[in-house]
C-alpha cells in the first residue's frame, strides 16, 4: 500500500516538473503549430483526470504575470491583437477568458460580446459590426464567439440561407487574411466538449440559481442537434482552417487544464519581451493647507453589515 502511494506521489510530482518546466520555445510558430497541431493536448477525450488544485493556481499564477508583462509590452510596441473563442455551449470558453483577462488593464484589453443582430444590423456587410470593435494600436480585443456564428448557429438553427453561408466560407478567409496582412494577430481557439460533460455542465447550472442565466432555450435546442453542429464544426474547419490563422483546438473536458493550456499557447504566440516599468518612488505629500469636513450628519452612508470587532 505504502509503495503504492509513493508511486502515485512521485507520478504526480513529474507531471509537476513537466508542467511548470514545459519549453515555451517548443509551441512558438505557426508552422509547427500546424504539423503538430495536437502538440500540446491529451488527445480527443481521453478519460478526464481533474488537475490538482494547487497545481493549477500555482501555474495559473505563472501565467497570469506572464499575461501582464505581455500586455505592457503590446502597449509599448503598438501592437493589434484578436482571439476568437469559439465552441459548444458550456465547453468552457467564458472562464477561460474571465482568467485571461481579469489581471489585465481593461484600458487596453476589450470582451466582445454580441448579442442578436438589430434590424439594421441585418441589412449591412455580415463582418461590419465586428470591424467596429477591432483593436487600436496597443490593444488586445477577446471575441467571446465571433462571425463564426454563421457557420454554427446560424447554419444549424436556419437562420441563414445556404446562399448566405457559401458566401461566408468564400469571403472568411478573405476577410482575416486582410486583417493578418494589416498586422493583427488573429488567434483562433475551438474549445472541444464531450457530450457527457457538457450534459453534467448544463445540469449544473440547471441546480444552482445564480447561474441559470448561463442556460437560454437556445441551449438546449442546440443540446438536441449534437450531431448537426459536429458537422457544421467540420465544414467550418474546412474552409476556413487557413495558414494565416489556423484553428486551435482545446481539449476542455478538465477547465483547469483547457485554461493554462490556451493562456500558455496565447503566450506563446506573440513575440513579447519584458518591458515592466520599474516602481514608482511615492514622493512626501506636500502640504495641504486647511480644510474641515462637512458635518457628518448631513451625509448619507451605507449601514455598516460588518462591524469592526
Amino acid at each position: 500500500m505504502g509503495k503504492d502511494k509513493n508511486k502515485k506521489l512521485k507520478k504526480a510530482s513529474v507531471s509537476s516538473d513537466k508542467l511548470s518546466d514545459l519549453d515555451m520555445e517548443s509551441l512558438d510558430g505557426t508552422d509547427q503549430d500546424i504539423k503538430q497541431p495536437s502538440a500540446f493536448l491529451d488527445g480527443p477525450h481521453s478519460s478526464v483526470q481533474r488537475l490538482n488544485k494547487k497545481l493549477y493556481e500555482s501555474e495559473l499564477k505563472k501565467l497570469q504575470s506572464d499575461l501582464v508583462r505581455m500586455q505592457y509590452w503590446i502597449k509599448a510596441t503598438g501592437f493589434r491583437m484578436i482571439v476568437l473563442f469559439e465552441g459548444r455551449d458550456a465547453a468552457g470558453k467564458g472562464g477561460t477568458i474571465k482568467r485571461l483577462t481579469e489581471p489585465l488593464n481593461p484600458r487596453g484589453c476589450r470582451v466582445v460580446a454580441l448579442g442578436t443582430p438589430s434590424d439594421q444590423q441585418k441589412t449591412q456587410w455580415y463582418f461590419q459590426r465586428y470591424v467596429d470593435h477591432f483593436p487600436s494600436a496597443g490593444e488586445i480585443v477577446v471575441f467571446d464567439r465571433s462571425w463564426y456564428n454563421r457557420a454554427g448557429v446560424e447554419r444549424v438553427m436556419g437562420f441563414c440561407t445556404q446562399d448566405e453561408l457559401e458566401r461566408f466560407y468564400q469571403a472568411c478567409p478573405q476577410f482575416e487574411r486582410m486583417l493578418v496582412q494589416s498586422g493583427i494577430l488573429l488567434l483562433k481557439y475551438w474549445f472541444s466538449v464531450s457530450d457527457v460533460q457538457q450534459e453534467a455542465r448544463f445540469q449544473s447550472r440547471i441546480n444552482d440559481f445564480t447561474r441559470r442565466w448561463k442556460l437560454s432555450e437556445m441551449d438546449l435546442e442546440a443540446r438536441n442537434r449534437w450531431v448537426e453542429f459536429s458537422k457544421a464544426k467540420d465544414v467550418m474547419f474546412t474552409h476556413t482552417n487557413i495558414p494565416e490563422a489556423p484553428w486551435f483546438t482545446v481539449e476542455a473536458d478538465d477547465k483547469r487544464r483547457a485554461r493554462l493550456n490556451c493562456i500558455r499557447h496565447l503566450l506563446s504566440k506573440v513575440p513579447w519581451e519584458d518591458m515592466t516599468p520599474p516602481a514608482i518612488q511615492l514622493p512626501s505629500r506636500p502640504e495641504q493647507g486647511e480644510y474641515e469636513r462637512p458635518p457628518i450628519n448631513e451625509q448619507f452612508f451605507v449601514p455598516n453589515a460588518y462591524p469592526y470587532d
